[in-house]
């Protein structure tokens, strides 16, 4: 064999060798989103440890206190939602009935205000009253400083003039820790009931 071809021959072989071995290498890699969303055991999205739901307190569309403290030892659904809302608000509460429905009994569910400019008692227990679920989620409410602090706490953007509020939906443990976030197009009743179980039994 001529000298030329055979080096030719060798330079193709070591270059073989090195794209099965970078293969065989990168096949072996797994992201680390993938990673932790096969080992999660709830259907929404884990969120990171250690994080407690803001203390707060508010009162309730029938002027009664509400106070995170209050609510430890229960696993608690959160979200926010105002009085005036006509597109993502009245879903999130339906979304929410079908989940307790699920679950075949209530929890604690709370709907805070995400616009304290226009949410006042009487439209908050209308709307709930039109939702259907009066009596089996407590609207909160509290003036913009009183606010403030929760929407911070739950990461979460009010409704502005300028900006739509985050449709979002949280699982407080029964210690008052932050632990499975939903949106809209992410999750289902069915998901939030199991993931309600879940955190009952102690996950």
């Amino acid at each position: 064999m001529p000298p030329r071809l055979r080096l030719v021959l060798v330079l193709l072989l070591v270059v073989f060798n090195f794209v099965l071995l970078g293969s065989l290498l990168l096949g072996d890699r797994k992201d680390p989103d993938e990673t932790a969303a096969s080992e999660s055991v709830f259907s929404g999205a884990m969120l990171p440890a250690g994080i407690r739901a803001p203390d707060f307190r508010l009162r309730d569309e029938d002027g009664a206190p509400v106070t995170m403290a209050g609510l430890r030892g229960e696993v608690v659904l959160a979200t926010f939602v105002y009085s005036t809302c006509d597109e993502s608000c009245g879903p999130q509460l339906q979304l929410i009935r079908r989940a307790l429905d699920e679950l075949g009994r209530d929890i604690p569910t709370l709907a805070i205000s995400a616009d304290p400019r226009t949410d006042t008692a009487a439209r908050a227990r209308r709307f709930l009253l039109e939702q259907r679920m009066l009596g089996r989620t407590r609207f909160l409410l509290g003036d913009a400083d009183a606010m403030s602090p929760v929407y911070k706490g739950f990461f979460v953007q009010p409704q502005t003039a300028e900006t739509e509020h985050h449709a979002r939906l949280v699982l407080i443990d029964r210690r008052g820790f932050q632990r499975v976030g939903y949106t809209l197009a992410n999750t289902s009743s069915a998901g939030i009931a199991a993931d309600i179980r879940r955190l009952q039994a102690g996950s």
